[in-house]
């Protein structure tokens, strides 16, 4: 095939098990399924962190986190480590972004080796056209919360879409092209438009608008509510799901409209990639959204492939991570890939995944209750290496061996010798690719970066 127009959308927050392709009970995916079925669907796709900031610049660099060091050692994109952007650029490739995330904007520095770059954040909406801004507001129930100056309960996929398709109708002209989108949905706290609030509560106790603002209330005391050993009822546990598929749902029927339009155009060959940037923890391990840990909830997400003209060297079931990819897509695009950590899908198949994740802390659950037992949390920096049945952690701290499905119980004991060979497969991986190019770089976040990272719940 020629070399193929891109357009990767990353939804945020989307665990695996929540959506069709993942096997879940409701029907949450049907575009995504429909895309799947039209190409490849992977099962095990594990993302390269359990959060936007490390996984979105795995993603938009193919570099591993400790690589390029975002969300590891630093929050600004190093100068010499190069973006894939600019890698589809050097190939002769339009380049564009569309972003409603924080994390991905020139506050990290992921703008980088775009043509075209606009983050929507509720500073810069204002910045659209009157005429989307309009009809957006003739649809705010329909695709937002209604009227309502709480911008955590906004939602904005038809503001995306809006934007898309007028670029999409821009760049039919400038072919090659590499279009990223980033969805913000279904990020917490779960506020699904009203159109959709009642999609999956017929079992609750609570109502539609009850438990959506119960999961807004967990959004804002979720380090205490963890604090106090997620200790909700079955059916608060319930509501806060029944939110969470509906947005989900919601984000899935609006990329479903956004491909449809793409495949409307006059376009050459065109690749369309969908998945998450990292999944969402609901109770697992004693903690809520994605925080700290890199087990299965959090880094297990869909993944679906359509319009590559090539068979593959993986099924659906074999393990793969965004990079292998991005990589298969560089390489197919004629673009250099030297130096990325995937492998190409069309050839090359791989053992394990590795996840990384950066030092936390949990001075903010402490806050609430100062005998929180964190000790069974790694602290320092943590990296996970999972294969199709185990998965392996170690830091500073310690190590662990979980014999999957099961991440609570340390089986080394049992399997000594396992251990010691995925530990000494990891520390290989590391000296091959996780070793950085340059430190990491902090930067110092602007005003409206900060209120949109306060709606997600990342700063007080």
């Amino acid at each position: 095939m020629d070399a193929p127009n891109v357009v990767w959308i990353t939804l945020d927050s989307v665990r695996s098990d929540h959506t069709t392709v993942g096997g879940y009970e409701r029907d949450t995916t049907p575009a995504m399924a429909d895309l799947g079925a039209r190409g490849h669907a992977f099962d095990t796709c594990i993302s390269h962190s359990k959060s936007t900031l490390p996984s979105s610049g795995a993603i938009l660099t193919g570099l591993a986190p400790s690589r390029n060091t975002l969300g590891i050692s630093g929050d600004v994109l190093p100068d010499g480590v190069p973006t894939v952007a600019e890698r589809f650029s050097d190939a002769g490739y339009h380049t564009a972004c569309l972003s409603r995330n924080s994390f991905v904007s020139p506050a990290t520095g992921l703008d980088r080796g775009f043509d075209r770059f606009r983050w929507l954040a509720s500073e810069t909406m204002t910045e659209l056209p009157p005429s989307t801004l309009v009809k957006y507001l003739l649809n705010i129930r329909r695709h937002s919360a209604g009227l309502t100056r709480d911008t955590a309960k906004h939602a904005t996929p038809f503001l995306m879409n809006e934007t898309a398709r007028r670029w999409l109708d821009d760049v039919a002209d400038e072919q090659p092209f590499f279009f990223y989108l980033h969805y913000n949905e279904p990020h917490r706290p779960y506020y699904p438009p009203l159109s959709y609030i009642d999609r999956y509560t017929d079992d609750l106790e609570m109502d539609p608008r009850e438990a959506a603002e119960f999961a807004l209330e967990v959004h804002h005391d979720a380090e205490e509510i963890v604090a106090n050993g997620c200790d909700l009822s079955d059916d608060e546990w319930a509501a806060l799901r029944a939110m969470y598929d509906a947005e989900i749902a919601y984000t899935d029927e609006m990329v479903g409209r956004l491909v449809d339009h793409v495949r409307s155009l006059p376009l050459g060959d065109t690749v369309v990639v969908v998945t998450a940037d990292h999944g969402e923890l609901f109770g697992e391990h004693g903690l809520l959204s994605h925080w700290h840990v890199l087990s299965d909830a959090v880094t297990r997400v869909p993944l679906v492939l359509s319009g590559l003209d090539a068979d593959l060297a993986v099924s659906g079931d074999d393990v793969v991570q965004h990079a292998d990819v991005m990589r298969t897509l560089l390489e197919a695009a004629g673009a250099d890939a030297d130096g990325t950590v995937g492998v190409d899908l069309r050839s090359e198949s791989r053992e394990y995944a590795v996840s990384q994740r950066g030092p936390v802390d949990f001075d903010a659950v402490y806050e609430h209750n100062e005998d929180f037992d964190a000790s069974r949390f790694h602290l320092p920096a943590l990296t996970s290496l999972r294969t199709e049945t185990y998965r392996y952690q170690e830091s500073e701290a310690g190590a662990d061996l979980f014999a999957l499905p099961d991440e609570v119980t340390d089986v080394s004991d049992e399997r000594p010798d396992l251990a010691a060979e995925l530990s000494a497969e990891l520390d290989e991986w590391y000296e091959r690719h996780g070793q950085p190019i340059d430190a990491g770089e902090r930067g110092e976040f602007s005003g409206a970066v900060q209120r949109q990272l306060r709606d997600l719940g990342y700063v007080e």
